[in-house]
């Protein structure tokens, strides 16, 4: 693509002006300048994909296929803008010919609707990673038309409103009614025998169709485009006009609502049947469609469908797609007329699987009968893939039922997609060398013990061009001015900042642009929930998902003791600090509720004290999302990385934070483990059990009234919790801290609580050291090149795809 020019810019702006709102640049409002630009770059990402496209057929390449559920993408107009290198040429044209910038476009998009955590924050980290680095990719999900919620705080509880993303965010799909595929729910099977085999008759089936919209994503600098489709369910009988036209509207519209309500919204509540029964429908739809359009292409291209594994690899990031096991046999034998065994080779030579918990209960499980009902063929196919199975297990095992049981796909009528995935696919990674150890050491160990060439760890990675480059851009003209650019491109290159770790110079620069980072952020919360945050108080954060393993329960503790001491001693000589929350609840998650209910309370409660509040502040943030984390994690100054050992299958938080120059107060888990081998242990504030102390607990014993006995200050903690804060008791928090059934405490907060408070002391003391702090800060943004994307990529396309650049 030839450089773009700021007249460039304007002249497309204002065809785009013309040609859809029929207007002048001085009769515009601003958001149809948005909508102008987004089509813009769009238009620049379409002709660059097309021409992709044509170099990756003429070098006979292989493409990944990547399934989510869910990609977090937040905003996109930024992130395009700095990969195509043309933020400068838009900005001028925007300043001089349409009076407004770039950055007031930025606060007119919102974050689309498609994502939730760190699941899909990964998985849209990957796309760029792809595509920066020049790897065919598409990614595959669900246009969702709301987003998970809409985070309200009313009274320190959570309340979830609608996540209205599509009137802003859908200027950058392009629909594609030429990619439409039929999908079939319910109904009865029908097993025909015939001269040419097996045919298989889907009868009274519940029939949709599934409508792709198109979504680009670009890298920084390069021919490739990746490609997310979503996958939209429509209705596809006619309209029943009959029924309208005598007034009984409702029935003339169920048959749409049957097929509307399955890309409604991001995960549905399943708390209940009905709410089981649309997430099966939703992934069944994702893989369906996927691979009915996977197949397709590729028959166009090769016709023959034996080569598929030599032309694509399909990636299934966590169990939810796991249904395209099954499906792609059913595709195979009942649509292309293969063999079991042919079409069992294509599925394992094509099929990979990313694990991302190591807790047996968030293992996903299907009920069998629900199955059966929905999907009554991919029930008969898990059957047979199940018995085959079991009968290769039990040649190597012959009498061990226990084992076997525990490798079943059925068991006790559950349907296990853990074991599917592990089952189908040629390869298996966890997702930090810790993860990895423990998911062939528990989880899949009887797996593991079968088939060890199958498994392999590719530590997660963030997209630091997004959380770096662009989240920081003060850190980042340091970066040039002592390191070049080089790490831009290739992050490993940040390494070569080390060499200043003892420059005082340098030193407090990195402090100058902590606190600039710091005062934006301050006016950034402020306008968006009118709080005023001192810039001058330390900064501690945990921002992540609301879960009781991720313990925010432990952090609330801590504070609770800080909030004692200071009550008792209003003028204690403690350095201004200011905790802050960012995370949602799943919202049938009552426990999770219950601790941002405390955290707010706390919060409340502190601010009826000028004194105390000077020293000591709780800040909640409300609806967290990705565009706020871009703001938040450069000013952060302490990240709170603290999820019981054992629990965490890696984290990527983490590792935003310290690119951004946090230092990280953290257990043994997930990543953090990595993350000290690269930054050392002098420049990561590593307290509590490791997993196999956790575990030894467990095995002894664990009693969480032990430590509350042995612990004034833990007794003076969970004393205030049953007299409660602003107004209200949170006894029930106490009595699951030590009295629960079956177990009290069970991420063992209590059990952590003194190493927690001592590593406290340590950082509040290093903190007053500034150059020390910031020697310690600069040796993390140095280390962190290693939790980059590009080398996850990197490592996944030789390790599992065969995947090879377009070059």
């Amino acid at each position: 693509m030839k450089s773009m020019t700021e007249k460039d810019a304007s002249s497309l702006i204002k065809s785009k002006l013309s040609r859809y709102f029929g207007i002048l640049p001085n009769e515009a409002t601003k958001e149809q300048i948005y909508k102008s630009v987004v089509m813009c770059i769009r238009d620049i990402l379409l002709e660059k994909r097309s021409a992709f496209n044509k170099e990756y057929r003429s070098q006979n390449g292989k493409r990944v296929y990547y399934l989510c559920m869910e990609f977090l993408l937040g905003q996109s107009l930024r992130n395009n803008a700095y990969n195509l290198s043309i933020e400068n040429a838009f900005n001028n044209a925007l300043i001089k010919d349409f009076s407004c910038s770039l950055d007031e476009l930025y606060d007119l998009e919102p974050d689309a609707g498609l994502g939730n955590g760190g699941l899909g924050r990964l998985a849209a980290c990957f796309m760029d990673a792809l595509a920066s680095q020049d790897y065919p990719a598409m990614g595959y999900s669900i246009r969702y038309e709301y987003g998970l919620f809409k985070q309200k705080i009313v009274d320190g509880w959570q309340m979830e409103l609608p996540d209205i993303w599509l009137p802003g965010g859908e200027v950058w799909l392009t629909q594609r009614m030429d990619k439409t595929f039929k999908i079939k729910f319910d109904g009865h099977i029908k097993e025909n025998w015939t001269d040419n085999g097996l045919k298989i008759e889907h009868y009274n089936a519940k029939e949709i169709e599934a409508v792709a919209y198109d979504m680009m994503i670009s890298g920084k600098d390069s021919k490739a485009v990746s490609v997310l489709r979503l996958w939209k369910a429509q209705n596809i009988r006619d309209f029943d006009m009959k029924t309208f036209s005598q007034g009984d509207y409702i029935r003339s519209m169920q048959e749409d609502n049957f097929a509307d309500l399955i890309s409604k919204v991001l995960y549905p509540s399943d708390n209940h049947f009905e709410g089981k029964s649309l997430r099966l429908k939703q992934q069944y739809l994702l893989v369906s469609a996927t691979l009915q359009d996977i197949i397709s292409d590729h028959i166009i291209e090769y016709g023959s469908l034996y080569s598929l594994p030599e032309k694509a690899s399909i990636h299934i990031n966590d169990t939810h797609p796991a249904l395209c096991i099954p499906e792609f046999m059913r595709l195979l034998i009942d649509e292309h007329n293969f063999s079991w065994e042919d079409a069992w080779d294509i599925v394992t030579k094509t099929i990979a699987y990313t694990n991302h918990t190591v807790m047996s209960e968030a293992l996903e499980k299907w009920n069998e009968d629900l199955i059966a009902r929905r999907l009554p063929r991919i029930h008969m196919i898990l059957k047979e893939i199940n018995e085959r199975f079991c009968a290769e297990i039990w040649q190597k095992y012959p009498g061990n039922w226990e084992k076997i049981d525990r490798m079943s796909i059925f068991s006790h009528g559950e349907i296990k997609m853990a074991n599917l995935s592990v089952i189908a696919s040629h390869t298996v990674n966890g997702v930090s060398a810790l993860h990895s150890d423990i998911i062939k050491n528990s989880i899949f160990k009887d797996f593991y013990d079968v088939y060890p060439h199958k498994f392999i760890n590719i530590t997660n990675g963030i997209a630091h061009r997004r959380w770096l480059c662009q989240s920081n851009k003060e850190l980042c003209d340091l970066l040039n001015d002592c390191i070049g650019n080089g790490y831009v491109m290739d992050a490993l290159k940040l390494a070569d900042l080390k060499k200043y770790e003892n420059d005082t110079s340098v030193l407090n620069r990195l402090n100058e642009i902590k606190y600039i980072k710091k005062k934006q952020f301050c006016e950034y919360i402020k306008k968006k929930q009118s709080i005023i945050i001192d810039p001058t108080s330390i900064f501690d954060v945990q921002a992540k998902r609301m879960h009781e393993y991720k313990r925010q329960l432990l952090n609330a503790l801590y504070i609770i003791s800080l909030y004692n001491d200071l009550k008792e001693n209003p003028s204690l000589n403690i350095k201004p600090k200011t905790f802050i929350f960012g995370a949602k609840a799943a919202p049938g998650y009552y426990f999770a509720k219950q601790i941002i209910k405390l955290i707010c309370s706390i919060s409340k409660d502190i601010e009826k004290h000028p004194k105390i509040r000077e020293k000591l502040r709780v800040i909640y943030l409300e609806d967290y999302s990705v565009s706020m984390a871009e703001k938040l994690m450069p000013a952060t100054e302490i990240s709170e990385q603290i999820s019981q050992a054992g629990k965490e299958a890696s984290g990527t938080g983490n590792m935003k934070f310290m690119i951004n120059g946090a230092l990280t107060i953290g257990t043994l888990d997930g990543a953090n483990v990595e993350m000290q081998m690269a930054c050392g242990r002098d420049n990561i504030f590593i307290f509590g059990l490791t997993a196999e102390e956790v575990e030894r607990e467990w095995l002894q014993g664990y009693n969480s009234s032990l430590y509350y006995a042995n612990n004034k200050r833990l007794e003076k903690v969970i004393n205030a919790l049953n007299i409660g804060f602003n107004g209200q008791s949170f006894s029930e928090i106490a009595n699951y801290l030590l009295t629960a059934s079956p177990v009290a405490d069970p991420y063992m907060c209590l059990a952590d609580f003194g190493a927690y408070y001592d590593v406290h002391k340590i950082v509040d003391e290093v903190y007053t050291n500034r150059l020390d702090w910031a020697k310690k800060s600069l040796n993390n943004i140095a280390s962190a090149g290693i939790f980059a994307s590009d080398r996850s990529i990197k490592e996944y396309a030789e390790k599992v795809w065969g995947l090879k650049r377009i070059k």
